[in-house]
């Protein structure tokens, strides 16, 4: 199917207004009439013009059209599920201590939702409309005990109507035990996902594919129709999410008041779809901003590897290494935190108002700031835009650990000479 492009009428998202000048012809009035009587589940694209969400769009299965720069990759997914709140907002990240002349910027992927939200949205934008298509009556997906992606995951599959299974990493010690509610499993146990619990010594000897396909067999044969959802959704067609989202940041520096241009984009990376989606996107679009990715497990050599094959099953055309740079920022190891890095993540709430999740945002935030205290010629003038995932959630894993330094809290104290009687608005 081919699509027309159109300027849309700023008041009317449903309504394609053709350019009124000498060269509109016949061709092009056809074009117009076509596309006001195409299914209503088409999509236009229209790459000069920003996105016209409506309330109605939200859980809605929509054909999709790539940006017309991504229109050579191949394959092009057929559908798309609206299951975030975009576009999420940009704005100006006044963090201290910065080189000379340096601009933070920050894209609020945070807020795409709420039990809901992240970076992974983007991806189950793709991976739910084809789980849908090919009729599947349940998913699988695995990720550690208090893994963003599996919670997204239940979400996704409870408001369209599917049955979740999540494979989840704990410790040899906690493996035979009650989980517990906290952060993530609470929403995950909230909406009723079926949760396997597996050590991470077994999940390191047997893998995340042969496990999940371990359960997708199990299954199968009581019957059920099961599509495997791989780690964090990074596989090629989760890697469309950070394309479609690169369009995004397109449209909003078009039609916003600043004129930024961005230099750079930094990232966390924990499985490396948002990766290899955000550097492709802004190497084949007008972006150009250069990635800077931290990792926050493996190593980058693993994830420069991980990335081309994802690159590859696009038909992509490019090496990773000449688009990303990708830092270590594991630390003590993935979602394992010093107390200096948690504190980097209350000052920045204290300085801010921003709160970042200590596994992925707060770990790849206080790693380009160690780099800019160290390299601050690097840094220097350079306009940033930090793709804040999400994974607010995983903050309540680390209480007891934030709870020294957390502090801001006391007993009022109330003279004797204030009058006591009764109070307005009890709430007793």
């Amino acid at each position: 199917m081919s699509f027309c492009r159109w300027p849309v009428h700023p008041l009317s998202p449903l309504l394609p207004i053709p350019p009124i000048n000498k060269s509109f012809s016949l061709q092009r009035l056809f074009c117009l009439s076509h596309s006001l009587t195409m299914d209503a589940n088409s999509k236009i694209r229209d790459d000069d013009a920003p996105k016209q969400p409506t309330s109605f769009d939200f859980l809605t299965r929509k054909a999709y059209a790539p940006p017309s720069w991504a229109s050579h990759l191949n394959p092009i997914p057929s559908h798309v599920f609206r299951l975030g709140h975009l576009p999420t907002p940009i704005h100006k990240w006044n963090l201290p201590n910065l080189p000379n002349n340096t601009e933070v910027w920050l894209k609020r992927d945070d807020l795409s939702g709420m039990q809901l939200s992240g970076n992974k949205v983007r991806k189950l934008e793709f991976l739910m409309a084809d789980a849908v298509a090919q009729g599947a009556d349940c998913v699988i997906t695995i990720g550690g005990i208090q893994s963003n992606h599996c919670r997204a995951t239940a979400v996704a599959a409870k408001y369209l109507n599917l049955d979740c299974f999540l494979i989840l990493r704990t410790s040899k010690v906690l493996v035979d035990q009650d989980p517990g509610l906290t952060g993530n499993l609470l929403v995950e146990r909230l909406v009723g996902a079926h949760i396997d619990l597996i050590s991470k010594e077994e999940y390191a000897k047997i893998g995340s594919e042969s496990l999940t396909n371990l359960l997708k067999e199990k299954l199968l044969n009581e019957g059920r129709r099961p599509y495997v959802i791989p780690v964090g959704g990074s596989n090629s067609l989760g890697t469309w999410g950070y394309i479609e989202a690169i369009w995004e940041i397109e449209q909003q520096l078009q039609t916003g008041t600043s004129k930024i241009k961005f230099d750079d984009m930094v990232v966390a990376c924990g499985s490396g779809g948002t990766v290899a989606g955000l550097s492709l996107g802004s190497w084949l679009s007008t972006l150009k901003a250069k990635v800077h990715a931290f990792s926050v497990c493996d190593d980058p050599d693993y994830f420069y590897d991980f990335v081309q094959g994802l690159l590859n099953g696009l038909e992509a055309g490019v090496n990773p290494r000449d688009i990303v740079n990708i830092q270590n920022a594991k630390g003590l190891g993935y979602a394992i935190n010093t107390s200096e890095e948690l504190k980097f993540v209350k000052e920045v709430a204290a300085a801010t108002g921003v709160v970042l999740d200590p596994v992925y945002s707060g770990k790849a935030a206080y790693e380009m700031m160690k780099d800019m205290a160290d390299n601050p010629k690097k840094w220097e003038g350079r306009k940033i835009l930090f793709i804040h995932t999400g994974g607010l959630l995983g903050l309540y894993d680390k209480v007891e650990q934030m709870a020294s330094f957390a502090g801001n809290w006391r007993r009022m104290d109330v003279h004797e000479e204030v009058p006591r009687g009764d109070g307005i608005g009890k709430m007793f």
